[in-house]
């Protein structure tokens, strides 16, 4: 039988406590909030923290969903299975709805949070390639006070942010653009499992073109100024499958998976280029729609 390591556990009252705790006990403390990544890799021991800082309590504070005109505001401490139930946030980021359907399984929803998937900073983690295509920022708080980061920032590696360890996230900001839809898609072995790949996308219409767009790629160790590269022949083009699909070739192009138990480097690649002419393709489809209603 596995178990963790030896540790302390105290569990934070509130936003401030538990930057105070952070602060306070260093580099070797660790928060958990659903605990569904950090606890398994504990009791492999591949993570040891001596401190255990519980931030459930949090919920109160950051568990809010809100959608301006403008800008969709997500607490961290929101739980997948609210991400996945909020019709206001569907509506606008459909994005989030696609991913949160095939991310686990309903236990894990009802206790992970939207701030744990993205600290956790798992290659093969789906909200990061979703904020990531969202051009979203996190603010984070420390003792200094808050800092926005911008989520293409946010990552520094495997399993590494760019917050210090006094830091705290607080909330994830989403711009939100006219005429501009998303979408999500995956390949996985048995429901709930880590993607094979996914993909996501953002795109925005001007007119009968494409204006803007962002592409993402999920668990294919993809190169993202490659990604941004890629999507440059969509821009000023009509959204036909032609262009979809070379997109798609440049997207595969911009990623280097390994072959494992869950597929070969070549197949991982064409689930590549052929989920992001498909995300792509809704993503188009949905921001159609949305002008379509806004001219009834």
């Amino acid at each position: 039988m596995q178990v963790p390591g030896p540790f302390e556990y105290e569990r934070a009252t509130g936003v401030d406590h538990a930057i105070g705790l952070l602060d306070r006990l260093g580099e070797e403390a660790s928060i958990v909030a659903g605990g569904h990544s950090l606890l398994p890799m504990m009791k492999l021991r591949l993570a040891n923290p001596e401190y255990l800082i519980d931030i459930n309590d949090l919920a109160a504070e950051l568990g809010y969903i809100v959608t301006d005109p403008t800008l969709v505001r997500i607490g961290a401490m929101v739980r997948h299975r609210h991400v996945l139930e909020s019709d206001d946030l569907a509506a606008v980021c459909p994005i989030f709805r696609d991913a949160e359907r095939v991310i686990a399984d309903p236990v894990v929803r009802n206790r992970g949070t939207i701030g744990g998937s993205l600290c956790q900073a798992d290659p093969a983690e789906d909200l990061t390639t979703v904020c990531t295509v969202l051009g979203a920022t996190c603010l984070v708080r420390g003792p200094s006070g808050d800092r926005e980061i911008a989520m293409d920032d946010f990552l520094v590696g495997p399993y590494e942010t760019a917050m210090s360890h006094n830091e705290l996230l607080i909330e994830i900001r989403i711009p939100l653009r006219h005429r501009t839809s998303s979408a999500y898609a995956k390949v996985e072995r048995r429901v709930g499992d880590w993607a094979i790949t996914a993909a996501g996308a953002t795109v925005t219409l001007r007119g009968e073109t494409i204006a803007a767009a962002r592409i993402g790629l999920t668990a294919v160790n993809p190169d993202p100024a490659a990604l941004a590269s890629a999507v440059e022949v969509l821009l000023g083009e009509p959204p036909t499958e032609e262009v979809f699909s070379e997109v798609g070739r440049r997207a595969s192009a911009a990623c280097s998976p390994v072959s494992d138990a869950r597929g070969s480097a070549d197949y991982k690649r064409h689930l590549a280029s052929e989920l992001t002419i498909r995300v792509l393709r809704t993503a188009v489809e949905r921001a159609l729609n949305e002008s379509a209603l806004e001219g009834n």
